[in-house]
């Protein structure tokens, strides 16, 4: 037994051994003389001490006790075969939950859709230190870019590890990202949702979309930051890879051709002939218009509007419904969309006009003749001048919603007539080919002023529809929030609950809890 007992710390020492031997494996990276000599002595010790104490291994291993381990043993090996499977399988068939009030561990539905319209191969590269703290942020952004699109490949590359990397991509600073297609690039600076969509916009998109805003007859200045001012929608349009520049129709010669859209927004007074002659020329030439009209401004162009088919009235909407949305009833919230057409199909964010007009087509298939959002059943219009009457709704003045604010129509154009003219002096014939014009009425221009662009959904909604005359379709979808504060809208009785509640009931509920206890104790009860 004395000479048997001098083996027992065989077991703990081949134990060590093995382990010491794999432990250096890890640390070096090759299996060298040391290791494998660690490992090969541990496993001679392993051997020799199963042997030298066969019997005693073999009357344990029969005990009852030992039995019920070993099945105890297994069932928790098998359970964490069956863990390691599920949690292989999430790596692959990944389900998340972003519960983020402005989803901003989510890529938004308009990144998803240029995404899986990749045709070309976006090869992304990630200069950042191993050790960089947003190094996890960028990679979690572009392990989900590369989910929703096969086309889409990233690696990381640390410039102080590979500075041959550094120099061809000519990267000067860390926390660098690096997009490629073809011979063209793209640089992004910062762990950017917004930024990084943006640079794959401009690298996939070969033609750059002019869109012109109409000037002179007191349309919303487009460079100005002021409160009534199209300054941010300016950059919401060039952030997608888009131009924007006034045109003043009344010394142009005509719509210049490069026109993607002509914005028409809020003219305070009317055009001139010559000025409406040279836009019905740009739509009957296939071009595509925005007309924006505020109530009272420019009667001459609801006239004008008119000959295409729309129901523009001098009026006002009322809504008791925004003041829901903490809004006042002069500006209508709009949740009703026409689902058969692409700028609405799916939209579903509520939008605001604040002081619009009704503005009405009748539907039409064929032409492409739509309302494409219309407020609630709780507005009504009011014709004339506002009283204090018209903020109670009077069937016998008012005319009951739901009231379209936004309608669109196509025109159709026939550009092949002067070819098949010339044809057949010539001898020759040719059938005209048909195209279309395309004109976008709103009953307001403000709702994408400075002011109210970021509420809701007005800035999404607004560039669906200049996307959508653009026939930029891959675009019409609703953007990436900005992150920031989410203010908490509440209408004036809400307001006087929250505050009856946290400064008034439940303070004085604990003050008489408080001076009871306190009068109990003092009556020694």
């Amino acid at each position: 037994m004395k000479a048997r007992g001098f083996f027992a710390p065989l077991g703990l020492s081949s134990v060590f051994l093995i382990a010491a031997g794999g432990i250096t494996y890890a640390i070096t990276g090759e299996m060298s003389t040391l290791p494998v000599t660690l490992i090969w002595v541990g496993l001679l010790a392993l051997l020799l001490f199963f042997y030298t104490y066969f019997p005693e291994i073999r009357d344990f291993i029969a005990k009852r006790s030992t039995k019920y381990a070993f099945n105890t043993a297994v069932m928790s090996v098998v359970f964490m075969l069956i863990i390691g499977l599920i949690a292989g399988m999430s790596i692959k068939y990944k389900v998340r939950v972003d519960l983020t009030g402005d989803s901003r561990y989510t890529l938004s539905a308009q990144t998803i859709k240029i995404l899986k319209s990749l045709k070309d191969d976006i090869e992304v590269v990630a200069f950042y230190r191993s050790d960089e703290r947003t190094r996890q942020a960028m990679f979690d952004l572009l392990s989900e870019y590369s989910y929703h699109s096969s086309k889409f490949n990233f690696r990381f590359v640390d410039p102080d590890r590979d500075p041959t990397e550094t120099v061809k991509y000519g990267i000067t600073s860390y926390r660098t990202t690096v997009l490629k297609h073809g011979d063209q690039q793209e640089v992004v600076g910062t762990e950017s949702e917004n930024k990084l969509t943006n640079a794959l916009l401009k690298l996939i998109n070969k033609d750059i979309k002019v869109f012109y805003f109409v000037g002179g007859h007191g349309e919303k200045r487009i460079d100005s930051k002021e409160e009534s001012g199209y300054g941010y929608l300016k950059e919401a349009i060039e952030r997608e890879n888009h131009q924007v520049r006034d045109l003043l129709l009344i010394s142009a010669e005509k719509v210049p051709e490069d026109a993607a859209v002509l914005v028409v927004s809020g003219p305070e007074t009317d055009y001139l002939s010559g000025e409406l002659d040279k836009i019905t020329a740009f739509v009957k030439k296939g071009g595509r218009v925005l007309f924006m009209v505020d109530p009272g401004g420019a009667p001459g162009l609801a006239n004008y509007l008119g000959g295409f088919g729309f129901e523009i009235k001098n009026d006002f909407i009322i809504d008791k419904l925004s003041q829901v949305y903490g809004a006042n009833y002069l500006t209508p919230v709009v949740v009703e969309y026409h689902k058969n057409h692409p700028v609405t199909r799916d939209f579903d964010l509520a939008t605001f006009f604040p002081i619009a007009r009704s503005v009405h087509i009748k539907e039409d298939t064929a032409k492409g003749s739509y309302d494409l959002a219309k407020t609630s059943d709780k507005s009504w219009a009011v014709s004339g001048k506002l009283t204090r009457e018209d903020e109670e709704f009077d069937p016998a003045r008012h005319q009951r919603g739901p009231l379209g604010v936004v309608a669109v129509t196509a025109v159709e154009v026939n550009v092949g007539d002067n070819l098949a003219g010339n044809n057949s002096q010539a001898g020759g014939g040719q059938d005209s080919v048909k195209t279309w014009g395309k004109i976008l009425v709103a009953g307001d221009s403000d709702f994408v002023s400075n002011k109210f662009i970021k509420m809701a959904g007005n800035r999404d909604f607004m560039l669906n529809m200049l996307n959508w005359l653009a026939e930029e379709n891959v675009l019409i979808s609703v953007r990436k929030k900005e992150p920031g504060l989410t203010p908490l809208m509440l209408t004036a009785v809400q307001g006087k609950i929250v505050f009856w509640l946290s400064v008034v009931i439940v303070p004085s509920l604990l003050l008489v809890a408080g001076l009871g206890v306190t009068a109990r104790r003092r009556r020694g009860v």
